[in-house]
C-alpha cells in the first residue's frame, strides 16, 4: 500500500493551515493513497510544538512518502520531517505532483 506522510508549514497560518492539510489528505485518499495527516495526530491548535513534532515523527516510520505543501520550505517542523523522510528513503514529493 502507497503511504503518504503530509508535510507543510502551520505556524502562525490562520487556523495553523488545518484547511490545506485537510484538503491534501481528502485528495490523495481519492486517489487510492493511505495518507498520515499531522493534523489528524494532533488536532489541538495549541498544543505543544515539541510533543507535536515528536508525534508526527513516529508516525512517519511506516510512511513510504512524503508530500509538501506548499510553504514546506519554510517551516520548521516540515523541514525536520523532510530531512527525516530522506534519511528513511522514503519518496518526496510537492503535493501539486502527486495531484497532477
Amino acid at each position: 500500500m502507497k503511504k503518504v506522510y503530509v508535510s507543510g508549514p502551520m505556524t502562525g497560518l490562520p487556523e495553523m493551515n488545518f484547511p490545506a492539510f485537510n484538503e491534501a489528505a481528502a485528495a490523495l485518499r481519492s486517489r487510492g493513497w493511505e495518507v498520515v495527516n499531522p493534523v489528524e495526530i494532533n488536532p489541538d491548535p495549541t498544543a505543544d510544538w515539541l510533543t507535536c513534532i515528536v508525534a508526527d515523527l513516529e508516525a512517519m516510520r511506516g510512511c513510504t512518502a512524503i508530500a509538501l505543501l506548499p510553504g514546506a520550505v519554510h517551516s520548521r517542523g516540515a523541514c525536520i520531517e523532510w530531512h527525516a523522510a530522506v534519511r528513511l528513503g522514503m519518496d518526496v514529493y510537492d503535493i501539486e505532483e502527486l495531484l497532477t
